[in-house]
């Protein structure tokens, strides 16, 4: 099993989900052993996506240093980790990744356009020995092991559109282009309106995100999938655990998870070294876990 990169670079533009500001995006080839690594052209910033950078949580996550950040990288990561992709530069000239539609389809689409290209290196794989929980109460994320990595998600709002609701797959690329990669963030007006008080969330709309007042969902077009909600919170938790650095083999479970648990989580995964080994698969396993992203 070979590491990958984008067979070319790929340019696009969006809307910046916090700052409202039109932001450049480009996704560039990289040689083999670079990993996931962001950079901002406005203000020189390069930053390797990876939990040591992690910089806040609250409603992304963002990674950084004292020299600046960028924010909302989960939803183009997700799209990177389930495309199977190991090294690529991501080129922004502003603060965050533009929100595009609030989820991965558009980054997809991006990286069906650039295409996939094979490297000489091995890939490894990050490979659970036991299981890991991160929880806050009642909430909690937990990792297990398995060389068929499923997710699964439960979650509880009090909100009329949205209740109890639970989600799990197998996970896939495939499966991730058809379950998961289409489901939009989401949130509720008052929140809205107090982020932009605070002068954040201005570029959010009916156009990239499932908004609700205090009784309904307010897009005209209504939801993508009944249980949209749930399904994008696995679309968040497969970006956030893109962080680990590899492939990652492993079930992971949840109920009401969020940003800073995944964050938790991935940090006490690399913490205890027994907890986990990177390294190659087997080639009969290497063969079975390289479907997983065909």
């Amino acid at each position: 099993m070979k590491q990958t990169t984008l067979a070319r670079a790929i340019s696009s533009l969006g809307i910046g989900l916090h700052k409202g500001e039109p932001i450049q995006i480009r996704l560039e080839p990289l040689e083999a052993n670079s990993g996931i690594v962001f950079y901002r052209s406005d203000i020189g910033l390069l930053v390797q996506a990876r939990p040591e950078n992690v910089v806040n949580t609250q409603m992304a996550t963002v990674i950084g240093n004292a020299s600046g950040s960028i924010s909302t990288i989960e939803h183009l990561l997700s799209a990177i980790y389930s495309y199977g992709i190991d090294n690529v530069r991501v080129v922004l000239d502003g603060p965050e990744v533009p929100v595009m539609d609030g989820s991965s389809a558009s980054f997809c689409m991006m990286l069906d356009e650039a295409g996939i290209r094979k490297l000489d290196e091995t890939k490894n794989v990050l490979i659970l020995k036991k299981e890991v929980e991160v929880n806050d109460g009642k909430k909690f994320v937990r990792v297990s092991p398995s060389l068929t990595p499923h997710y699964s998600f439960e979650i509880e709002f009090s909100h009329p559109s949205i209740g109890r609701q639970s989600y799990s797959f197998e996970f896939s690329k495939k499966n991730f282009l058809e379950e998961i990669a289409k489901a939009r963030t989401f949130g509720f007006l008052k929140d809205v309106q107090m982020l932009r008080a605070r002068g954040l969330g201005l570029g959010g709309s009916l156009d990239n995100a499932v908004i609700m007042d205090e009784h309904k969902i307010l897009n005209p077009e209504g939801l993508r999938f009944s249980n949209e909600f749930v399904r994008h919170k696995i679309l968040d938790a497969i970006g956030d655990l893109s962080l680990l650095g590899s492939p990652f083999a492993g079930n992971y479970t949840s109920f009401a998870g969020s940003h800073h648990l995944n964050h938790e989580l991935t940090k006490a995964i690399l913490r205890d070294p027994s907890n986990y080994e990177v390294r190659a698969l087997s080639d009969e396993k290497a063969q079975a876990f390289e479907k997983v992203f065909a």
